[in-house]
């Protein structure tokens, strides 16, 4: 005759269907269930601290304590850390009540290290690490590393939940009906929280300058049973405190070690390329540039979780905003902004173009991928077509140059103030911060146009076009006189203003000097001369402005201040790198140019030796 379930086999039937139907997907789990069942249990079982010598209801207890790990575990993975831990709190007095302890500690380290001493190596044992592995979780989650730390959590599982996993090992198989089944197996989460703290302590500690503790660490973790993501986490973070370290090139094989374990591992590709750039080997920037770009352009692929893991994903309990930062990784639109330019920079211009024209594309398209990921924002779009401008010059398209110039100044110019006055810092200061972005505004626009016009003043220079060479200089200049600085007594421009004035003044000797070269292939030496000079005086430095000025001169038959003007030239030091500066800022390498080898030719005739 079929016998009616006892209340307890009903509980685990229940917990055991729930569990089942989440794992064949056929019902989501809900922490409301379980709660359900702990409270019902708290009335069917109740639990009355035991005589000496009296064994609790060990199979009860547990049973209750595989319910709250269920409903920790639901509570944790939506983020429900203050519910999961006192939950996780009340059934742990509960057990201590059992067994006769009290009162109990507030504070937490000393509260669990009691409970565990209390259950000591009783049956209740096992599910008491269970529930701590819980509360582990949560302070993982919760960046409190600390109290992680001042448990020795790392080491307490190490030693002991060996034992009770052989214990449960060696145990006589029963039905599983009779179990109640968790949600997550136990001996997953272990190994999920043992990696993932050391990665999260791993952080915390390069981010604190103890990169040789940190990489001990690391390095042990490696070898853990864990995902291919937590291995390469730990090869990456390896890296980077070699990196800090300076030792580049252990860091790129850590990177490497990453790669080869997640092929997905962006981050390493992105440190790899920073380490290139830092030993100056330009072409390995570019090649790690390029595959960067083209991993983050894949679709993620999501590697498979072993069983019950994916409740509690890495990504839940890695939140450090120390690791945050070592896995922050530019944007696909910004690593094609980095490698355009830098193949424009480095004799790889017909390589730079195509770039500069993918990045424009995929800004005018629908699809802009991941253009709102960390890491440094885009230049503006009137910026992005003066560069792609510039290199389009550089690669002999003068007609497209000109087009994206066009563009520029056609959205812009309507925009400008009729004049713009850049004052001194402190004075900026004490006016309102909406007016003085305002100011700003109008004087990136103003030279922004400023530089479209002489882009296409080089155009015309490239195609030979002297006479419109000229007009295109001349409306350059007249634009960038409309500003004004406003200074007191006699402080350095250069230092007062910074940036923009520095732009105005490059711009301002550029324009001078591609209109004063224009002049002289007409033979208008005077008027060339004249813009010359004042060319180098707007912008000392410019070598195209200052051989041009000498070839004026001694065609002028003042040879002796020719070569005056020539010597200057070559032996003046500039203060910054020419690649330091915008490429649309730089001297033009088209258009008629001046050999240094046939001027030293003839200062040499001019005064032999």
């Amino acid at each position: 005759m079929h016998q009616p379930l006892s209340l307890f086999h009903k509980w685990i039937q229940e917990n055991n269907e729930l569990v089942n139907k989440w794992k064949v997907g056929s019902q989501q789990l809900s922490v409301d269930h379980y709660l359900h069942m702990y409270f019902i249990s708290l009335l069917s079982f109740p639990q009355c601290p035991c005589p000496a010598g009296i064994a609790p209801i060990a199979d009860h207890t547990q049973l209750e304590l595989t319910v709250v790990y269920n409903a920790g575990v639901c509570l944790i993975a939506q983020s429900q850390f203050l519910e999961a831990e006192s939950l996780l709190t009340k059934a742990t007095e509960r057990i201590l009540q059992m067994t006769g302890d009290g009162p109990f500690a507030s504070d937490p380290p000393v509260f669990w290290k009691t409970a565990l001493k209390s259950v000591g190596n009783t049956a209740l044992n096992r599910c008491v690490m269970h529930l701590l592995c819980l509360q582990w979780a949560i302070w993982l989650a919760t960046c409190k590393l600390q109290t992680i730390q001042e448990l020795q959590l790392l080491s307490v599982f190490e030693t002991l939940s060996s034992g009770v996993w052989d214990e449960e090992g060696s145990a006589p198989r029963t039905k599983s009906s009779d179990i109640a089944l968790p949600v997550m197996d136990q001996r997953r989460l272990i190994e999920l929280l043992q990696i993932c703290t050391f990665i999260a302590q791993g952080a915390e500690r390069l981010s604190e300058g103890r990169s040789s503790e940190a990489l001990s660490g690391l390095q042990s973790a490696s070898s853990l049973p864990a995902p291919r993501t937590l291995i390469s986490y730990t090869h990456l973070l390896s890296g980077s405190c070699l990196a800090h370290m300076s030792r580049p090139q252990m860091a790129l094989q850590c990177y490497r070690m990453a790669l080869e374990t997640d092929s997905q591992c962006v981050c390493a590709l992105y440190q790899s390329m920073l380490i290139y750039r830092q030993l100056g080997n330009t072409q390995a920037e570019i090649q790690a540039l390029r595959l960067l770009h083209s991993t983050l352009m894949l679709p993620a692929a999501k590697e498979p979780s072993p069983a019950g893991v994916h409740l509690l994903p890495s990504s839940l309990l890695l939140q450090s905003q120390s690791l945050s930062s070592l896995l922050s990784v530019p944007s696909a639109l910004s690593v094609l902004h980095s490698l355009a330019l830098k193949c424009v920079l480095h004799e790889r211009v017909a390589e730079g173009v195509e770039y500069y024209l993918d990045l424009l594309a995929a800004l005018h398209s629908e699809d802009q991928h991941g253009v709102h990921a960390a890491g440094p924002p885009l230049p503006k779009l009137p910026e992005l077509y003066l560069q792609a401008g510039a290199a389009l010059l550089m690669a002999r398209r003068p007609a497209d140059c000109m087009a994206l110039c066009d563009e520029v100044i056609t959205t812009t110019l309507e925009l400008l103030p009729g004049k713009v006055v850049l004052k001194e810092p402190e004075e900026c200061e004490a006016e309102t911060r909406a007016l003085c972005e305002e100011v700003e505004d109008g004087v990136g626009m103003l030279l922004w146009v400023g530089a479209a016009y002489l882009l296409q003043g080089h155009c015309h220079t490239h195609l030979r076009d002297w006479k419109q060479a000229v007009t295109t200089y001349t409306r350059c200049f007249n634009l960038l006189v409309k500003v004004r600085f406003k200074k007191r007594g006699d402080a350095d421009m250069m230092s007062m203003q910074g940036t923009d004035l520095c732009i105005l003044q490059r711009l301002k000797g550029l324009s001078l000097a591609g209109r004063g070269i224009s002049f002289t292939q007409t033979d208008q030496l005077r008027e060339a001369l004249r813009d010359l000079q004042l060319s180098i005086q707007a912008f000392p430095g410019g070598t195209g402005a200052g051989l041009w000025c000498g070839e004026v001169l001694w065609r002028l038959g003042r040879k002796q201040e020719a070569v005056a003007c020539w010597e200057r030239t070559w032996s003046f030091t500039p203060h910054f790198s020419e690649l330091s500066l915008a490429v649309y800022l730089q001297e033009p390498q088209s258009g008629p140019l001046l050999d240094s080898t046939e001027l030293r030719r003839r200062i040499e005739e001019l005064s032999p030796i």
